[in-house]
Formats: C-alpha cells, structure tokens, sequence
C-alpha cells in the first residue's frame, strides 16, 4: 500500500509538472460578438450579411467580367500565332518594328499571307467594333439618364464626366483603328515608318494622355494637382 501511494503521488508531481511545462498556444478563441448589443446580434447580422452578399457579388460579376474579356482575348490571339507558324519563312529575322506585331512577323514569310490579313482585319473589328458598338449603346443609356436629371448643374457636371470618357476613348481607338486598316491595305501607299510610328502612338499615347484629360476636365482632380505641386514647389524653396 506504501509503495501504491507513493506511485500515486510520483505520477501527481510528474503531471503538475507537465502542466507548467507545457505548450501555453491557444488552441482557438470564442468570439463573443459585439460586447453590449449581444441581443441585437440577431438583428444586426441582417445588414451585416446583406452587404457582404453585396460585396461578394459585385466583385464577383466583375471578376467574371474580366475573365470573359480576357477569354475573348485569348480566343481572338491564340489562332494567329499558328496562323504564323504554318508560314515558310526565308531566313530573315529582322522585323521592321519596335514590337512582335502579327503582321510584322507574317511579312517575312514567303508564303501567301492573304488569310493572315484578313484573319487579323477581322479580329481587330470584333474586338475592337464590338467595343465600339457596346460603348455607344451605353452612352446612349447613360445620356438618356443625363438628359432627365432635374438640375442643370448636375446635368453639365454629367455631361463634362462623358465627355472626358468620349476624348479618352477616341484617343485610343481611332489611332488603333487607322494603324490595323493601314498596315494591311496602305502597305505600298505609305512609308514604313507611318505604320510604325502608329502603332506605338494608339499603345503609348492614350495611357499617357489619360491623367491630362480627366484632371483638365475634373475640377477636383484639377485642384489637387494644383495644391500638389504647388506645395512641392514650395517645399524645393
């Protein structure tokens, strides 16, 4: 029995030991909620989950919006780099361009490159004619809107927003649009560096011009450009 006892009280130092010896991590936490409204949880969860519902739909519409745009890239891009792999080329490889433009690659081919013409002539007009068309019929939509806003001020202040949209928009498109039919039926009728000096103008142009535009025609934006360097300027005296 001496001995059974003293076995016993071993085996309680051993795990009063241990106790104080071991790992002290949390193994979770119990969230209690908002301290003092916990009999408006049940309440309080319903806005709370609508605008998280909210939340997660919104951003899930425009990720599969982006994904869709992204899928029709793909799909119009993907077939000409076969398109271009099905060519016999005459051992150049100097491309005339500042980029691998589709056509400044097809043009070294000594094969017939009539199919890689009009395959690209009609990727850029559904791609960029559809956009063209989707952006008219919503600025239709949205100039109908305009037009029955009660106030003349919130009229022209709409006005002013779309038509800073409208200056950007044509910045990119026309050049985009003028470079793809040029490149493919003004070959022989315009010099080279025409076509070169086009393409790079609708990619790097309308990025640039982006920020002068909407801070010429946003007030606010106008006036916090203004502040910004102005105290820069100060700040270099």
């Amino acid at each position: 029995v001496r001995a059974l006892k003293e076995i016993m009280a071993l085996l309680s130092a051993n795990s009063t030991a241990a106790a104080n010896n071991s790992d002290t991590r949390m193994a979770g936490c119990l969230l209690i909620g908002i301290p003092g409204l916990q009999h408006l949880h049940v309440w309080l969860s319903i806005p709370f989950c609508t605008m998280y519902v909210a939340a997660l739909a919104g951003n899930g519409i425009l990720i599969c919006i982006v994904a869709a745009t992204l899928t029709r890239s793909f799909i119009i891009m993907v077939p000409s780099i076969f398109l271009l792999k099905r060519l016999h080329y005459c051992r150049i490889n100097i491309i005339e361009h500042t980029f691998c433009e589709h056509m400044g690659i097809a043009q070294l081919s000594c094969s017939d490159i009539s199919f890689n013409v009009w395959y690209g002539l009609a990727a850029a007009l559904l791609s960029t004619g559809l956009d063209i068309i989707l952006i008219a019929v919503s600025y239709i939509h949205i100039l109908q809107a305009v037009f029955h806003l009660p106030s003349r001020d919130a009229r022209s202040k709409a006005l002013s927003t779309c038509s800073s949209h409208v200056c950007v928009i044509l910045l990119f498109y026309i050049p985009a649009l003028f470079s793809v039919f040029t490149y493919r039926f003004g070959g022989k009728r315009l010099p080279r560096y025409v076509h070169i000096l086009l393409a790079n103008l609708y990619v790097v142009i309308p990025p640039m011009l982006n920020p002068i535009v909407y801070g010429v025609r946003t007030k606010q934006i106008l006036e916090g450009a203004k502040q910004m360097f102005s105290s820069l300027a100060k700040k270099s005296k």
